[in-house]
Parts: structure tokens; C-alpha cells; sequence
């Protein structure tokens, strides 16, 4: 029994000095919590330096449109005999689209010439009679009144009939029937929605505080992303509504895009629109997230730059910097006083401190 009490003895002091030369070894690498235990190195998410020359960037979702959308009418009412138009199809300027049954129209027509021929034979017959003073001279001025009465009359007779027929004023994609075939419609009732897309346009909705930032036109590159396109497709600025959104304080900015031969590129399609500002414009300081700032009860803000170790660039300390921040527009935070190279921690920083050990976050590991 002694001797098993001694080799118990030597066995747990032999398990203690293991243990602290193990707690000895760690102690160099990482620090212990309050069980003695070591704490592993937390990872970090980090923000890598902009780079100078891609500008101050805005992404928009912007809406495909036409060049201009109208609805067609007629000018008079009647039966509608032929709507021969499918929508989503395109039609090219001058075809017919609609058309009334024009029975009426021609008969009115034949009317209006009967009645010219007749005031025309009244108004040579008062004019021969005023010249030989059998009939006064303002009888002869009230048949060639009625004369050109019957002209305008006639005018407008065949005017109605013309109008009887809708042709497309340009080349047409349909978007909409708005009326039914064999029905009766009445004048300027729509019958077909067009969209004009000899030009595709996009429109944005940019802030108000965007638009005010004092940045001319010129300086700012738009591009856009289209699915059936791999490089982005450049845009060029065409107008804008002098007046702002009801909702949203926003400005209607609409865009054109190069002649593509893209069949799904109809109005009210989406398209990611990319505004980019020229180096020369692009506000100072470097855009950082709200997330990444340290504010504190004096309004003073810090960040928590990443030095990385000479041996492991994966590995660092972090150090907390005072920085200024700005924000020219209003819309984003930018700061001063940092380094061009300078990698700071993108999120988190109430939970670490100033001179803590961390790693770079590269993705999850099995261990996590």
C-alpha cells in the first residue's frame, strides 16, 4: 500500500509539471482566460485600402424605357373592325394598327360633294345674275360663302374618313391592346399603347443630396450591367426632371444606351447602373462603414488599424488611431489621417482592445 501511494504521488506531480510546461509553452502564443486555459486568437474581418484610381462609386437600380410611350386614338368614334397587332410585337412606321368600319365615313363624304357642286352652280348663277342687275351683289357674296362653306365641309369629310385608320407613327413595339375588337369606341378613347424604341433608355432615381454635390455631368462615367452581356455597357446621359420625386426627394435621371440588338431590353426591365466619378472629383478622405468607426461620448472617432507580423501576414496586432471624419455629401462617412496602405477592422470593435493579438479572417476552417 506504501509503495502505491508514492507511484500515485510521482504520477501527479509528474501530470502537474506537464501541465505547466505546457501552459508555459502556450504562453508564448496565445493568452490564458481565467481557467489557466489558453484563448485562441480571434479572426477579424478586414477592410483593404481603396484604390486610388477607381473614383467615388453609386450603384443605382435604374428601369429600362422607351425613347417615348404613347396611346393611339382616333380622332372620331365608330366600330372597331381590325385590330391586327399582337403585343410584344414590332411593327415598322406606317402600318396599319386599327381601323373603324368606314361605311359611315364615306357616305358622309359623298354628301359633302354633292353639296360643293351645288353651292358651287348657286354661286355662278348669283354671280351672273348680280352682273346683269337682276339679283344684288350681296346674294352673290352669300352663295360664295355658302360655296366655301361646303369646301370646309367637305374638308372635314375626308378628313374623318383618313382618320378611320391608324398606322403607327414610328417603329412600334405594341406594350398593350387597351380596347377590344367590334367594339364601339369614342374619340380619343386609347386603343394600342407603343413604346418608340428606335432609342433604350434607363432611368434612375438619384438622391437629392447626390444631385446637389456640386459634381458636373462630365465627370461622372455611367455604366451598366446587362445579363446577356458580360463587359458592362456604357451609358451617356441625356436628361433629367427639374423637379423631384413626391416619395423619396429623388431626381429622375435618364441615361441612353448604344444600339443593342437585345430582345428582352424592354421597358420596365431592370438594369444595375454604376456612376463613377472622376479622380479628380472624388471627394477626400477614404469611405468607410459606419461599422468600422469607434465613436465616444466627446464625439472623437478611432479606428482599429491591423499591423500584420514580419513572419505571418495572417496574423498582427491591432492598434487603435484617432482619424476625422467627414462627409461631403452627406450620403456616405469618410476619414482623414490614415495611412494609403492602412488595413483596418471592418466590424466588431467594442469586443476587441487595443494592442490584442488577432488573425486576418479568411474563410472558416474546420475548427470553427
Amino acid at each position: 500500500m506504501r509503495l502505491s501511494r508514492v507511484a500515485a504521488a510521482t504520477v501527479f506531480l509528474g501530470f502537474l509539471f506537464s501541465t505547466g510546461a505546457a501552459l508555459a509553452q502556450s504562453d508564448d502564443t496565445a493568452e490564458l482566460g481565467p481557467s489557466g486555459q489558453p484563448v485562441p486568437v480571434p479572426s477579424v474581418k478586414l477592410i483593404a485600402p481603396d484604390d486610388a484610381d477607381t473614383g467615388f462609386v453609386r450603384r443605382f437600380f435604374g428601369r429600362i424605357a422607351a425613347r417615348e410611350t404613347v396611346d393611339l386614338s382616333f380622332e372620331v368614334g365608330g366600330r372597331l373592325v381590325q385590330l391586327p397587332v399582337v403585343e410584344g410585337e414590332s411593327y415598322p412606321v406606317g402600318t396599319v394598327v386599327a381601323e373603324l368600319e368606314t361605311d359611315n365615313f364615306e357616305r358622309a363624304v359623298a354628301r359633302a360633294e354633292l353639296t360643293l357642286r351645288q353651292a358651287t352652280r348657286d354661286q355662278d348663277r348669283a354671280s351672273r345674275l348680280a352682273a346683269s342687275n337682276v339679283a344684288s351683289a350681296v346674294r352673290a357674296e352669300d352663295a360664295q360663302t355658302a360655296r366655301e362653306l361646303a369646301e370646309v365641309a367637305l374638308n372635314d369629310a375626308r378628313d374623318a374618313l383618313k382618320d378611320s385608320v391608324l398606322r403607327t407613327p414610328f417603329d412600334a413595339l405594341v406594350a398593350a391592346r387597351l380596347a377590344a375588337n367590334f367594339s364601339n369606341v369614342e374619340p380619343g378613347q386609347p386603343i394600342l399603347r407603343l413604346h418608340d424604341m428606335s432609342e433604350i433608355r434607363v432611368q434612375i432615381d438619384v438622391p437629392e443630396r447626390l444631385f446637389q454635390s456640386g459634381i458636373p455631368p462630365e465627370a461622372i462615367t455611367f455604366t451598366g450591367e446587362v445579363a446577356q452581356r458580360k463587359d458592362p455597357v456604357p451609358l451617356e446621359l441625356i436628361e433629367f426632371e427639374a423637379q423631384t420625386e413626391a416619395i423619396g426627394q429623388t431626381f429622375l435621371v435618364t441615361l441612353r444606351l448604344p444600339d443593342l440588338k437585345i430582345s428582352t431590353l424592354i421597358p420596365g426591365a431592370s438594369m444595375t447602373v454604376t456612376a463613377t466619378v472622376n479622380g479628380d472629383y472624388t471627394p477626400p478622405g477614404r469611405p468607410l462603414p459606419a461599422s468600422a468607426l469607434l465613436l465616444g461620448a466627446d464625439r472623437s472617432a478611432k479606428v482599429m488599424v491591423f499591423d500584420p507580423d514580419s513572419d505571418d501576414p495572417d496574423s498582427g496586432t491591432l492598434r487603435l488611431q484617432d482619424v476625422t471624419v467627414i462627409s461631403a455629401a452627406g450620403t456616405d462617412l469618410r476619414v482623414e489621417g490614415l495611412d494609403a496602405d492602412a488595413e483596418l477592422v471592418g466590424a466588431g470593435l467594442q469586443m476587441l482592445s487595443d494592442g490584442q493579438k488577432v488573425r486576418r479572417y479568411t474563410g472558416l476552417t474546420t475548427g470553427e
